[in-house]
């Protein structure tokens, strides 16, 4: 049975079919996004949203909505639905009889006599929407009327009524352009059928209600501006195809063609790993010669940090080292200093580089470490060099040899919620993971820098491994609690929250805890962090635990790395107790896999969340489609097959 099974009796219920939500992306940075109803509950949803303007990083709601009017006998039928305050308006959901996800989203409608199917189809290749609409069943002349609600805004923005808009509609072949504003470019809207005709209709409607904004605390009412609708005759023997598009399409009646073309290149998403291996492919960006990856949809652009943790997983698993490397190459290009750009283009991450260097490994598994050292061995070096010289004044490597960082304005680790203006989690001082990685990044250089005969940079950091895991040890493991600390300040006070950041020191490939240290940290996870969806961000024991993700901004921060649960650090986990029992964490390992079954067709369709609540039922929560957690639910999946394959048995 396919993962993504839909109810078909509760499509017209609004608590059912609100909650789960569909993305389509064109590899460009693109994308199509809204509840499988059609109806827009958040303001990044839309049906043409992407970059658009030359040298702007921005993406711009273009084409928000599409409203479908079934016309038979003098009667109209709205097929839409639109929230506004306290209704909505229309109603078309009550029609929907059916939503299938696969290979393209298709909803089909009934009213009265009439039976009609739509498709919404992007183009992968190029910047361009096609909805096709096939008449099934009619018992008399059927006519279709279309009216787009045009944005033209950021997609973080909302947009109002205002007398600068420009509503008129140019005639092309098959349709109209237009351009609301002078800096945007201009919006192809065509249509395939002969007796299509636009009706320049320009007007203003008020007060669009996003209702998932409301919700999290933001401005959540929208004018959209209308210029009019297009209207055709539509039969049995002919769809009608909708194209909307940045280029003009010369011939509008070659649509149905182009749309038949892109539906045979796609697959079948009917599985757990199709869905997530279709979903891992729509984080990775292409833009001239640079490959980026998308942290997360809707609302995420480019992070470095989460690129480094996702890119095994979204590219690796399925065999795509040179995708990998793509983005790999993107990356350096623009280091500064020893560190990666991080959010846009904020140097202010100090794990980012670090989890370069774990990456890179897992590359090598792919290719070798030859091939890595000839392409990144000089990037490797510079980092270390540059952390060893200390970055600006909120990096240093102190005399015992470990990783300090500190910046009172901002979180410099992966835990960066800031809520009042003060980093939620500050955690300045000697991070746990920070250090673990920093140990891990210096002994696999040590490695590749010795099989390639580079004797100056071993004989210049051969001794500081030791130096390092004898401070590591002596400042963050406690033989009392039986765990490691998250993080300690300069003067010696440990931080004993316990959070997932110490699974880190346990899945890297060269590890400072033995045997015993590694077990009794794993079993204090378990015990306070692990949950069927992933690993909490704090104990539930902790008076600061937070274990709902709601409400306002401030709110949703103070819960952000307060409890809440995160996948990508499953992995870790994952690893960590592989790394010490084999093949007899298979059965738990693949539990643990199955918790997401269900989730790929309750929230963002195919896809695996942000982020879900500390407390059961676990609800997800935040983005959708979040790059580091499907990569590391596949690569979790690897881990699986890799030890189902191991013929050896481990204690």
């Amino acid at each position: 049975m396919s993962v993504l099974e839909f109810d078909k009796n509760q499509l017209g219920n609004l608590e059912y079919s609100l909650q789960r939500e569909m993305l389509s992306t064109n590899r460009a940075g693109g994308y199509m996004s809204t509840t499988i109803v059609c109806c827009n509950t958040r303001k990044y949803h839309g049906l043409f949203v992407g970059p658009v303007i030359d040298g702007d990083q921005n993406d711009y709601v273009m084409l928000s909505s599409l409203d479908e009017t079934v016309l038979q006998h003098d009667q109209s039928f709205n097929l839409a639905i639109h929230r506004f305050p306290e209704v909505y308006e229309p109603k078309g959901h009550k029609y929907l009889i059916d939503f299938t996800y696969t290979p393209v989203q298709t909803l089909t409608y009934r009213v009265g006599g009439v039976l009609l199917r739509k498709e919404i189809l992007w183009i992968h290749s190029r910047p361009q929407l096609l909805i096709r609409y096939t008449l099934l069943e009619a018992r008399s002349q059927t006519t279709l009327r279309l009216r787009p609600f045009l944005a033209f805004r950021n997609k973080h923005s909302l947009s109002k009524a205002n007398f600068t808009a420009d509503g008129h509609s140019y005639h092309i072949a098959g349709g109209v352009r237009n351009r609301l504003y002078a800096n945007f470019p201009w919006l192809y809207m065509q249509v395939d059928a002969p007796t299509a005709e636009f009706i320049p209709a320009p007007d203003w409607y008020y007060n669009f209600e996003y209702t998932e904004e409301r919700e999290r605390g933001y401005d959540y009412l929208e004018d959209l501006l209308t210029t009019g609708y297009f209207e055709t005759e539509i039969t049995k023997d002919k769809p009608v195809v909708f194209s909307c598009s940045l280029e003009e399409v010369a011939s509008p009646e070659e649509l149905n063609a182009m749309f038949e073309a892109e539906t045979a290149r796609r697959t079948q998403k009917e599985d757990f790993l199709s869905c997530l291996r279709h979903s891992a492919r729509q984080f990775i960006v292409k833009n001239g010669s640079d490959t980026a990856v998308v942290a997360g949809y809707p609302w995420f652009g480019r992070w470095g940090r989460d690129t480094f943790i996702s890119l095994p997983g979204i590219t690796l698993t399925q065999g795509r080292a040179d995708v990998c490397m793509d983005v790999l190459d993107t990356m350096t290009r623009e280091m500064q200093d020893g560190l990666f750009p991080n959010m846009g283009t904020a140097y202010n991450s100090v794990d980012a580089p670090l989890w370069f260097f774990w990456t890179l490994q897992q590359l090598a598994a792919h290719t070798s470490d030859t091939e890595v050292w000839q392409r990144y061995g000089t990037f490797m070096k510079d980092i270390l060099n540059a952390y060893r010289r200390g970055i600006g004044n909120v990096i240093a490597v102190h005399d015992n040899g470990l990783v300090w960082a500190s910046n009172p304005s901002l979180a410099m680790t992966w835990m960066d919620a800031v809520a009042d203006g003060k980093p939620v989690t500050g955690r300045d001082g000697y991070q746990v993971e920070i250090n673990a990685l920093w140990y891990n990044a210096i002994c696999y250089t040590l490695k590749l820098a010795a099989e390639a005969g580079d004797r100056k940079f071993t004989d210049d950091w051969k001794t500081l491994p030791d130096k390092i895991r004898e401070s590591f040890l002596s400042l963050f493991w406690s033989e009392e609690t039986g765990y490691l600390a998250d993080y300690v300040t300069e003067n010696g006070i440990r931080n004993t929250f316990v959070r997932p950041n110490q699974v880190i020191a346990c899945s890297l490939d060269y590890k400072m805890l033995d045997e015993r240290q590694q077990i009794a940290v794993l079993d204090t996870i378990r015990r306070h962090l692990l949950t069927s969806r992933g690993l909490r961000t704090l104990s539930p024991q902790n008076p600061l635990y937070k274990g709902r993700y709601e409400g306002d901004q401030p709110t949703r921060d103070k819960a952000y790395h307060q409890g809440s649960v995160w996948v990508w650090p499953l992995e870790h986990y994952v690893k960590a107790r592989f790394d010490l029992r084999g093949r007899n964490y298979l059965r738990n390992a693949e539990e643990l896999l199955n918790g997401f079954n269900d989730d790929l067709s309750s929230y963002g369709i195919g896809s695996v969340a942000e982020l879900y609540d500390g407390d059961p039922p676990h609800t997800q929560r935040g983005a959708i489609s979040q790059a580091w957690s499907v990569g590391a639910v596949l690569r979790i999946q690897e881990m699986i097959d890799k030890w189902k394959a191991e013929p050896t048995d481990y204690k």
